[in-house]
């Protein structure tokens, strides 16, 4: 399992791994943008602290998946 995990870290450092990277990191940073906003907005209207970060760790973890459902590896 490790030596999997080691071979596919690999692949991702040199560029090999992902097919469209650019597709990919686009839409990384729309899902970490969300949860920027969502862990930031709150506090700012004085929510307590666990309660934004809890909000934002699961929209962000919910968003993911359907964010990348069309990514594909080589």
């Amino acid at each position: 399992m490790l030596e999997i995990g080691w071979f596919s870290a690999k692949l991702f450092f040199k560029g090999k791994l992902i097919r469209d990277p650019q597709y990919f990191w686009q839409q990384t940073a729309i899902g970490a943008s969300i949860g920027l906003l969502l862990l930031i907005v709150p506090l700012f209207l004085h929510f307590p602290l666990w309660l934004t970060v809890i909000l934002s760790s699961v929209t962000t973890g919910t968003l993911m998946p359907f964010l990348l459902q069309d990514f594909r590896m080589k």
